[in-house]
């Protein structure tokens, strides 16, 4: 074996593990988050678990990855640490498929269905579709279907080419006799495990073994305790994930490694007693890929079955590498209304991590929704502590506003669809305007501290009108957060002509204020006062158009205010001029009447009573 055949392996390798990453990849995009979605609403049924856990590794081609998922969904609180060990269990099973699409490499025969099953026969068909999928197709969809069949087809050859550079190494005795020490079961699982760490994907370093099979210098007996390896080392993703996570994601990442490494030693233990007595003569012949395939699958199926009635003493054992005073599980409604649903695992899978950041953006909105309606209520009946729970609740949303724009910011660089991409833009443009609503709650808390301190008195026309002004205030925050939620861009298109209606009330309250005080039936400083609550009372419709209309330029995959705006106006939008109309009857504000007596605070808080 020359410096050039050294070249050739290594070129392999580099294909084979980036073409694994591409169809990874290209997978996890296609299926758009709903299998991740799917993990995030297991029922409590072990074995449900299990299959669905086969099935999503099965799709995105890594157990490592379902399993920092799920460490992720077990650290935001999502998933409770009993319902993970079914997805870790399966995700074991599901990563098998690999070795067994590498194993058609093996495949022999001289008829033209045998040779065509050949990945040297298929691949260059698949990377051709592929390639003209990326190259001439529009639509996302194909072009992840496109990226799929080529990074399957850069993977196979990889394969291909490790296999032939490394042939000639079963003419040197030297790599011979490095696989009959690996016969040596600790010192193959060390090996294997150590290989897998490395590189972080058992599923590569099995098919680096299976590659490796070519030479004929691998036996079976070499290959057994190698594989074992190789499914401890795969722990090591999760391990690492787990650093400086809360203690029940910590304890799903040790459920992972004592599921393997105790499945290990039982099988490996009951493997060597039953040769000892039996004898098996496979073990001294040349593995083969399909061989190594059949023995990672019945490992891991063997090792399922294991656990499989004994899952609680995974848990417990967990449990007990990780302690903690009596800590109980939180629960999904407690979890998220924590900012831990941002978890840093998701972003490999901005599916799910668009999903959550929408979550978090609903909790966000529905704080500033309970702030802005504790304000205006205060100005009818003041109670100072209600002012603290405001102030507070402006404090908790600006929290929101900083973890989530810098989450989504880290999101942005991330490849996702297009669907996946609007949202974020929505998000990341809406998280300012809902932090700005939340400000003017504090500022109308404020204003009725104010009022109450001073014992000054509205006029009982002016608290009619701010009634009606306050009215219309809540629908609009109302109806543009639920747009948000819900994506309802139809919903979004009810905000702007109320908006112009809450404009046209701020407009009238302002002229008859004017009156009021020309009649002596209003203060100066009173005045102010109103004049604030108008001004925080229009800029919170602003804030709410600039919501709507980002919804619905995102949905047409346009931005730009000022000319949709515009457009109603210049346009004659006839659903715009209806809605306005609508809102108009909706919210009238009282005849004008001259003379009405002042009520103030302290009073209307008596009659209350």
């Amino acid at each position: 074996m020359d410096i050039f055949n050294i070249l050739s392996m290594v070129g392999g390798l580099a294909l084979f593990l980036y073409g694994m990453h591409v169809m990874g990849d290209g997978l996890s995009k296609a299926s758009g988050g709903r299998l991740e979605k799917i993990l995030e609403k297991l029922t409590s049924n072990t074995i449900k678990g299990v299959l669905l856990g086969a099935g999503v590794t099965a799709v995105i081609q890594s157990s490592s990855a379902t399993t920092v998922m799920v460490v992720g969904f077990v650290n935001s609180g999502i998933m409770t640490l009993q319902r993970a060990v079914g997805i870790i269990m399966g995700a074991n099973i599901g990563t098998t498929i690999t070795s067994w699409i590498l194993s058609l490499s093996g495949i022999e025969g001289d008829s033209f269905f045998i040779r065509m099953l050949k990945p040297t026969s298929f691949s260059p068909i698949l990377a051709l579709i592929g390639v003209i999928m990326l190259l001439f197709s529009k639509k996302e969809k194909k072009k992840d279907a496109g990226s799929i069949l080529v990074g399957f087809a850069v993977l196979m050859y990889g394969m291909e080419a490790m296999s032939g550079a490394v042939k000639p190494l079963a003419n040197i005795p030297e790599f011979t006799e490095l696989f009959l020490m690996f016969e040596n079961p600790v010192l193959g699982m060390i090996a294997g495990a150590v290989l897998t760490a490395v590189i972080q994907s058992s599923s590569a370093s099995v098919g680096i073994l299976q590659a490796l099979c070519a030479t004929g210098a691998v036996s079976f007996g070499s290959a057994v305790p190698i594989i074992m390896g190789q499914n401890i080392g795969t722990c090591v993703t999760a391990l690492i994930s787990a650093v400086g996570a809360k203690k029940n994601a910590k304890r799903t990442a040790f459920v992972h490694l004592y599921f393997n490494l105790i499945g290990t030693i039982v099988f490996m233990v009951l493997f060597y007693a039953a040769n000892a007595v039996l004898h098996f003569e496979f073990l001294s012949g040349a593995a083969s890929a399909a061989g190594i395939a059949v023995v990672h699958t019945v490992f891991n199926v063997f090792a399922t079955l294991l656990w499989l009635p004994f899952n609680g003493l995974l848990v417990k054992l967990a449990q007990l590498t990780v302690r903690d005073k009596k800590e109980e599980e939180r629960t999904v409604a407690e979890s998220m209304q924590s900012l831990q649903a941002l978890d840093n695992r998701f972003l490999d899978n901005p599916a799910i991590a668009i999903e959550q950041c929408r979550n978090v953006c609903a909790q966000m909105a529905g704080v500033t929704i309970e702030a802005l309606d504790t304000a205006i209520t205060q100005l009818d009946t003041y109670d100072e502590g209600k002012l603290q729970q405001v102030v507070e609740q402006e404090d908790i949303v600006d929290k929101y506003e900083d973890r989530l724009g810098t989450y989504l910011v880290q999101l942005a660089g991330r490849e996702m669809q297009m669907r996946d991409s609007h949202t974020l833009s929505v998000l990341l443009h809406s998280i300012g305007d809902i932090e700005r609503i939340s400000d003017h709650a504090v500022n109308i808390v404020k204003a009725a501290k104010e009022i109450y301190d001073k014992n000054l008195a509205f006029s009982e026309a002016a608290v009619e009108e701010l009634e009606v002004f306050s009215s219309a205030v809540r629908e609009v925050v109302r109806v543009s957060m639920e747009a948000m939620k819900t994506e309802d861009a139809a919903l979004a298109c009810c905000v702007e002509p109320l908006e112009e209606v809450i404009d046209d009330l701020s407009d009238e309250m302002k002229k008859r204020h004017i009156d009021r005080l020309r009649e002596g039936r209003c203060t100066i400083e009173l005045g102010f006062i109103l004049a604030d609550l108008t001004t925080s009372y229009s800029r919170i419709a602003d804030h709410c158009s600039n919501i709507a209309v980002c919804l619905i330029q995102a949905e047409n995959d346009e931005y730009g205010r000022h000319a949709y705006l515009d457009s109603l106006k210049t346009e004659d939008d006839k659903f715009f001029r209806n809605k306005y109309h609508e809102y108009k009857k909706k919210y009238v504000l009282p005849e004008r009447v001259k003379g009405t007596p002042k009520v103030d605070m302290r009073t209307r808080m008596m009659q209350k009573q």
